[in-house]
């Protein structure tokens, strides 16, 4: 019995096919690697939630995505970037620590009778888990211009202006957007430079999955 001759032809037709899908797909997902590092540098970076002082507004482990639209822009595969036309509001987020802008240009600010007082009107702050320490007393400053005075949720647990004074224009480069994965896991797993412990603590949330707080998963700000 010969062979069927449209089965023989069938073979190689479907070989060369399969590489064609296989070289698209391969030249597909370099553009798409490429364009993520590119956007990743220049309108957005990725930004991992490493400490507890932006409790309960933002979790360790959380993994946001913050936008740079407006606010600077990135020059690709550098540490460079260039600050633009958008200034911080109050009470949004200033990275590279994530804090809240509690001060601007200008502005007067003073801490007592566990609140933060701004130009001498108490600030509205109903993001606060706890309230402040009725012991903490801070003396008026006044934020320079081109300066703002950034303060951490987690007034109890929070390294911020307080402590390292205020934060330059040039040093404010986004604010978060999404949070776009969080996982429950050792807080030095998300630590810089820790690449064993954070693969671990990913391969135990695919083998876990209970570990990841889903409810988190996309919420804007």
């Amino acid at each position: 019995m010969e062979p069927d001759q449209n089965q023989q032809n069938k073979k190689p037709d479907e070989d060369l096919s399969f590489k064609k899908k296989l070289q698209r797909e391969i030249i597909a997902w370099t553009w798409v690697a490429l364009i993520f590092f590119l956007i990743n540098g220049a309108v957005g970076q990725a930004r991992v939630i490493p400490s507890g002082s932006m409790e309960n507004t933002l979790l360790i482990g959380d993994h946001l995505i913050m936008s740079r639209l407006g606010y600077d822009v990135g020059i690709p595969f550098t540490n460079l970037h260039v600050p633009l036309w958008r200034n911080p509001r109050r009470h949004a987020s200033a990275p590279n620590f994530v804090k809240r802008v509690i001060g601007m240009p200008g502005d007067t600010i003073e801490i007592h009778d566990a609140a933060v007082w701004v130009n001498g009107q108490r600030l509205n702050e109903p993001y606060l888990d706890e309230p402040m320490d009725p012991q903490e007393r801070r003396p008026p400053v006044v934020v320079p211009p081109k300066s703002y005075f950034v303060m951490g949720d987690n007034r109890a647990n929070s390294w911020d202006s307080r402590f390292w004074g205020f934060v330059p224009r040039q040093n404010i480069f986004g604010t978060p957007v999404i949070i776009y994965m969080s996982l429950e896991a050792p807080p030095n797993a998300w630590d810089s430079g820790q690449i064993r412990e954070r693969v671990l603590a990913y391969a135990n949330a695919v083998i876990h999955p209970g570990l990841v707080r889903w409810k988190r998963l996309f919420h804007t700000f």
